[in-house]
């Protein structure tokens, strides 16, 4: 294990690596104080002294990047309540629910959330939390702790919503703060969390969270909060059609018009889902460096619709991959996202969408989402975060491709993961985490949110 002290760490001898065109790492990779050294070729080895750990069993990873999800969500999966239902009638269905929240209802969601994000080779998870019920004032040093428990790399993402129901908008009162509240919230967290360094294991976006929960002001002076403040932007956008006639009937504009209007046609915006935009608005979100966070799973739960992918990419997004929350995806698994992500682009295009795209998607297009150049490739200089997956499992037997068997025949849990160059996944298991614990734990918790 590579733990600071300058001894280098040599994974050799991968059985397959998923790195740039070109490149030749049939020979491994050797990581020192975090951070990847050096991508070595067949038939090379490292001069100088290294611990070693044999990869021959495994397929390495860039370490999966997660740009979208709400943790607290797992404590209302697959509720009664909410099946069976699109995206409004869902939110209102759970709203009431999650006003229910507590601080230690999010410490063990959030605890639950990471690890198995963790389990499914992420390294990164972007949160946005954007529900504040009474006593809740406290969530984002809550999962900063979480985190860095886990050694998670995280975004942690002040959501906000001050448009309720009285006003016009989609969430009951229990669940929205007033802008006052919200901004200066949203300084405090920044001042507290934001690194905005390379190899930053916490970092602040500032997070409305949907033009139907929010008001046009909040939303234009918390873009100029974070232009001062240095931080990214994200919200939901262009999820449904509902979302966009809400933005028609309520701002007179379409969802993109809405943005340009508040300030947020940004290299430092990633937005959610991003399904129903038109050529033009994906052009305008291309100049201006917006990404967009592809939510497969959730948009098939949900019958949101299907995220133009290949055209967003043409017109210049960055895009990337999330879970999204686990209520709508009833998971936490980004791999399986990877999946997922493959599958439904070969239904809205053809053959030619490849393994190799879901896998770019999930790595160094969710690391240009959320602003950051030193983690989502396998690369000299790049953060140490890995996953190593083995082919093990009879799901895997006559698999002749190892990084197309990882998708296609559907890996959902690494052998190990490394995070700034320390395992925190090893033989499967998270580092520190009594996993039957955690499952009851979580699962008392869960109880809090059954109806009535």
């Amino acid at each position: 294990m590579n733990d600071g002290n300058g001894r280098a760490l040599w994974i050799r001898h991968p059985l397959a690596a998923l790195v740039p065109d070109g490149v030749d790492a049939r020979g491994g990779l050797l990581v020192r104080d975090g951070v990847i050294e050096a991508v070595i070729a067949a038939g090379e080895t490292p001069a100088e002294p290294h611990d070693v750990f044999d990869a021959s069993r495994h397929v390495v990873l860039p370490g999966l990047i997660n740009t979208h999800h709400h943790f607290y969500q797992t404590l209302t999966r697959a509720h009664p309540a909410a099946i069976n239902r699109e995206l409004f009638d869902w939110l209102k269905a759970l709203y009431p629910l999650w006003a229910r929240l507590t601080p230690d209802h999010l410490r063990i969601a959030t605890r639950l959330a990471l690890t198995e994000l963790m389990l499914s080779g992420v390294t990164c998870a972007s949160d946005h939390h954007y529900v504040f019920p009474d006593g809740l004032d406290e969530a984002m040093d809550i999962q900063a702790g979480e985190a860095a428990a886990l050694g998670m790399r995280i975004v942690l993402n002040r959501g906000s919503m001050n448009l309720s129901v009285r006003d016009g908008g989609l969430p009951p009162d229990s669940v929205v703060q007033d802008a006052d509240t919200i901004l200066a919230d949203c300084e405090r967290v920044i001042g507290r969390h934001h690194d905005p360094a390379p190899g930053a294991m916490t970092q602040v976006a500032l997070a409305p969270c949907s033009p139907f929960s929010v008001t046009r002001e909040l939303m234009a002076e918390t873009a100029a909060l974070a232009g001062r403040c240095g931080c990214a932007l994200h919200t939901h956008l262009a999820e449904t059609f509902d979302e966009n006639a809400f933005c028609e009937a309520t701002y007179g504009c379409r969802p993109v018009d809405y943005l340009e209007e508040t300030g947020w046609l940004t290299d430092r915006t990633w937005l959610a889902h991003g399904i129903h935009f038109n050529d033009e608005e994906m052009a305008r979100l291309g100049r201006a460096g917006v990404g967009v966070c592809h939510c497969p799973t959730s948009n098939m739960v949900l019958a949101s619709g299907q995220c133009r992918t290949r055209e967003l990419e043409a017109a210049g997004v960055a895009v990337g991959l999330g879970v999204d929350g686990s209520a709508s995806n009833d998971s936490s698994n980004l791999m399986e996202g990877v999946r997922h992500a493959l599958m439904i682009g070969r239904l809205t295009y053809d053959a030619s969408l490849t393994h190799l795209d879901a896998l770019r998607w999930a790595t160094e297009g969710s690391a240009r989402c959320l602003g950051r150049s030193d983690i989502g490739t396998i690369a000299p200089g790049r953060q140490a975060d890995l996953a190593l997956f083995t082919l093990d499992e009879l799901r895997f037997s006559g698999a002749h491709d190892p990084l197309a068997a990882l998708v296609l025949c559907g890996a959902h849990r690494a052998d190990r993961v490394m995070i700034a160059g320390r395992w925190t996944v090893e033989d499967g298991a998270p580092v520190g985490v009594d996993i039957a614990a955690l499952r009851h734990a979580h699962g008392q918790a869960a109880r809090a949110f059954m109806d009535g």
